[in-house]
């Protein structure tokens, strides 16, 4: 579903690669730790230190790599589609692999990995279908595939992933799509995954702490966590 009817915020808008390209620096420094990592955190049918293998798809700077391997897990590869992300996640010494590509399309053999995750990055696909059908293909047979989003509540409020460019502070929205639950069940379903768990974020004394302004926001999802399971 396209954005744009519902953007209350009117900023210019920009591509994905574009946008992240300009975001790494201060990426690390927008994003809280409420908004993924505590769901990840809630999540108790992920064994993470069993996990062998584990592709990280939109890795980023390489902060959902960093708390994976703080849990056990054995070997990271990372997939992204801006190299400055990916230069920023290298310089974390975490990634087995990083490689350059889209996460629906990684050139990255079959049934190589016995988790997949994604964070923060399912909003800006146009078509869900495709990542879940590469998330399926990537992992093995009882593979998971651990989705972290922002929440559709959330955009359907106007407000789109964002940030504010270093150069002259303007705010610039980054391309983006909203989803909803029913579309990423659906897509899952097609793929060949069952939904194993699911945690829902809203907006609370943490998050007002670190952002005062979201004051008015309190009790609202703004990002969620879905564990699929083939």
């Amino acid at each position: 579903m396209d954005f744009s009817p519902f953007d209350v915020r009117g900023y210019r808008t920009v591509g994905v690669a574009d946008g992240y390209a300009e975001w790494a620096g201060e990426y690390e420094r927008s994003v809280h730790d409420e908004m993924d990592l505590r769901l990840l955190e809630r999540l108790t049918s992920v064994p993470w230190s069993a996990v062998r293998s584990a592709i990280d798809l939109a890795c980023g700077t390489g902060r959902i790599g960093a708390w994976m391997t703080a849990r056990g897990v054995a070997a990271i590869d990372g997939i992204d589609l801006t190299g400055a992300m990916l230069d920023r996640a290298r310089a974390k010494g975490i990634y087995r692999q990083l490689h350059l590509a889209s996460v629906t399309d990684t050139g990255l053999p079959d049934a190589t990995y016995d988790l997949a995750i994604q964070s923060l990055a399912d909003e800006h696909l146009s078509e869900l279908a495709p990542l879940y059908r590469e998330a399926s293909r990537l992992t093995r047979v009882d593979g998971r595939f651990v989705i972290v989003g922002y929440h559709p509540f959330f955009l359907l409020s106007g407000i789109p992933t964002h940030y504010h460019r270093s150069s002259d502070n303007e705010p610039l929205a980054i391309e983006s799509y909203i989803h909803l639950m029913s579309d990423h069940v659906h897509a899952a379903s097609a793929a060949g995954w069952t939904l194993a768990e699911m945690e829902e974020g809203v907006v609370d004394d943490a998050w007002i702490a670190a952002k005062p302004k979201w004051a008015k926001h309190r009790f609202r999802p703004v990002s969620f966590a879905m564990v699929w399971r083939k």
